[in-house]
C-alpha cells in the first residue's frame, strides 16, 4: 500500500478512524488540495481491492489546520447511527491546546458567537445579536515558557469555537494567525486528542485517542498525562 496514508488509529466493518493530518482539509473544497474522506476512500479501495465506488461516511468535521482524530462511519447505518449520537451530544470529544498565559486551574466558558462567512471567522457578540451559544469547560494540564497546556471538553460544536472563546478570555492559542498573533511558520497548537463514542452496531463503549506531535509548542509538557482520567 502507498506509505502517506494517515495512521489507522481504529478499524472494523462499520466504523474507521484515522489520525487527520494537519492543514488537510476533512472533505474536497475550492482548494484543490487532497482531502481526507478521499484519501481514506483510496485507502479502503486499495486494501479491500473493492472495484468502483467505496461508500465512506463523514460523520464530524476538524478545521484544517487541527489535527488529530477523525471517526469515519463505513455503513450508511453506521453514519446515521453516529450523526444521531452526534446530535443528541452523545459523543465526547477531547481536545488539547497550548494557550499563551496563565488560565486559572479549571473553567467553564460562555458566549454568544457570531459567524462571518465572507470572512470564515467567527467573534463573540452580545447574547440579542443573533450569535449563536457556546460552551465549553478546560482544565489547565500543564506550564512552560509563559504557555499552558489545557485539556478543552465542548459542549457545543460551533465554527473555531475553542480558538475564539479563548483568545476573548486572554488566552489565545499558540500559532494562531487569526485569533491569537501567530506568528509565520507556526502551526496552531490544537488537537483532537480523545473521541468516546457508542460503537453503533456493537453497543459497546468506544473511545479512540491520539496525542500531538513531539515538536514544539507541544514537547514543552507531559501529553499523555493530559488525557488520564480527572
Amino acid at each position: 500500500m502507498r506509505a502517506d496514508y494517515p495512521h489507522v488509529l481504529y478499524e472494523d466493518n462499520h466504523l474507521l478512524a484515522v489520525e487527520k493530518p494537519v492543514n488537510m482539509p476533512c472533505q474536497a473544497d475550492d482548494s484543490g488540495d487532497l482531502d481526507l474522506l478521499t484519501l481514506m476512500k483510496d485507502y479502503l479501495k486499495e486494501k479491500y481491492q473493492k472495484p468502483g465506488q467505496v461508500y465512506l461516511g463523514l460523520v464530524h468535521r476538524l478545521d484544517r489546520p487541527v489535527g488529530g482524530v477523525m471517526v469515519f462511519a463505513r455503513t450508511s447505518k453506521a453514519a446515521a447511527r453516529l450523526s444521531q449520537q452526534i446530535r443528541l451530544g452523545q459523543v465526547d470529544k477531547t481536545y488539547l491546546a497550548v494557550v499563551r498565559g496563565a488560565p486559572p486551574q479549571a473553567q467553564r466558558l460562555t458566549d454568544y458567537l457570531i459567524k462571518d462567512a465572507r470572512t470564515n471567522s467567527s467573534r463573540v457578540c452580545a447574547p440579542d445579536a443573533g450569535g449563536k451559544f457556546a460552551a465549553l469547560s478546560y482544565r489547565r494540564c500543564g506550564q512552560a515558557d509563559g504557555l499552558s497546556l489545557v485539556r478543552v471538553a465542548l459542549e457545543t460544536g460551533r465554527s473555531h469555537q475553542i480558538r475564539v472563546q479563548m483568545a476573548h478570555a486572554g488566552y489565545p492559542l499558540w500559532g494562531d494567525s487569526r485569533y491569537g498573533g501567530g506568528k509565520p511558520g507556526q502551526q496552531i497548537a490544537l488537537w483532537c486528542a480523545q473521541m468516546a463514542l457508542t460503537h453503533p452496531t456493537l453497543k459497546t463503549p468506544l473511545c479512540v485517542s491520539c496525542l500531538p506531535p513531539d515538536r514544539d509548542p507541544w514537547s514543552l509538557f507531559d501529553l499523555a498525562s493530559a488525557l488520564e482520567p480527572m
